[in-house]
C-alpha cells in the first residue's frame, strides 16, 4: 500500500487542521493506520491510532481530547483532525499502516507517507 500524507500548513495557536492520509493498492480495511509525529532533533513519537474496523480508537495523552482520527473506507483515506492547536504540536506528521494490531511503535508500521508539516505559531 502507498501513502501520501497532505493538509499540514501554518496556524496561529488555538487554530485547527485536518490532515490527510490518501492510500492506494490494498484496502484501508486490511490495516491498522497511525499518525505519528517528528519534531527537529527528536525521535519519532506515536500520535493516534484507528482499528482496521475503525471502530477502536488509541491518542497520545499530549493530543488527547484535541485530535481525532478518521477514515473513510470508500475514499481509502485516513484524517487526523487537530483541534486547539499548541506551538508544541510543531512537527512533521507522518501516516503510517501496519498488519498487526494497535501499538504505539512505528518500528511495528509496515508502511509510511512522506510526511507533512505542521507548524503552530504562538
Amino acid at each position: 500500500v502507498q501513502l501520501q500524507a497532505s493538509g499540514g500548513g501554518l496556524v496561529q495557536a488555538g487554530g485547527s487542521l485536518r490532515l490527510s492520509c490518501a492510500t492506494s493498492g490494498r484496502s484501508i480495511s486490511n490495516y491498522g493506520m497511525g499518525w505519528f509525529r517528528q519534531a527537529p532533533g527528536k525521535e519519532r513519537e506515536f500520535v493516534a491510532y484507528s482499528s482496521r474496523s475503525a471502530g477502536r480508537t488509541y491518542y497520545a495523552d499530549y493530543v488527547k481530547g484535541r485530535f481525532t482520527i478518521s477514515r473513510d473506507g470508500g475514499k481509502n483515506t485516513v484524517y487526523l483532525q487537530m483541534n486547539s492547536l499548541k506551538p508544541e504540536d510543531t512537527a512533521v506528521y507522518y501516516c503510517a499502516a501496519t498488519s498487526g494490531n494497535y501499538n504505539t511503535r512505528s518500528t511495528n508500521y509496515d508502511y509510511w507517507g512522506q510526511g507533512t508539516q505542521v507548524t503552530v505559531s504562538s
